[in-house]
């Protein structure tokens, strides 16, 4: 496998992150359509980057940015977010990743969210420690109806 390395995030990362989020067969997969270019860069300047309560990863394999993880505040638990490049998928990158990320983080519980159907988000979870805690549904961004979602804990 690939070296897969974690560092601070910096603005220069952001136009990786921004190809990454406008993936369409990513975005269906999360069911979060992508922001506009201007809302994703405020986004992630003014609220990512902006706040030291959260913590943010890049993902680097093999000297390229892959993706990025996110931790965060979320109504009084801590959740865990991560994308990654299509081209990185389907070979243990963003289970090694993740699994790095959360070893380094103090706090537990940790939660993450998936859509149901992302079996190998669900899976990369699972690899990492995380069970299932929860589901629930949310309204489909891309079109009528819900879309089935699993929350998950890492104690």
């Amino acid at each position: 496998m690939s070296e897969v390395r974690l560092r601070d995030c910096v603005a220069a990362d952001l136009e990786t992150f921004y190809a990454n989020e406008t993936d369409a067969d990513a975005a269906r997969r999360v069911n979060f359509p992508p922001r506009t270019r201007e809302a994703f860069l405020a986004h992630w300047n003014d609220r990512i980057l902006a706040d030291p309560g959260v913590v943010k990863r890049t993902v680097v394999v093999d000297a390229r940015v892959a993706g990025n993880i996110v931790c965060w505040d979320a109504e009084g638990e801590r959740e865990v977010g991560y994308w990654f490049g299509r081209e990185f998928w389907g070979r243990g990158i963003g289970t090694a990743a993740v699994r790095a990320f959360v070893d380094g983080v103090p706090w537990r519980p940790l939660y993450a969210k998936a859509a149901a159907a992302n079996i190998a988000s669900v899976r990369l979870l699972e690899k990492c420690g995380f069970a299932f805690d929860s589901a629930f549904a949310a309204p489909n961004a891309y079109g009528d109806g819900e879309v089935e979602h699993v929350k998950t804990r890492l104690d």
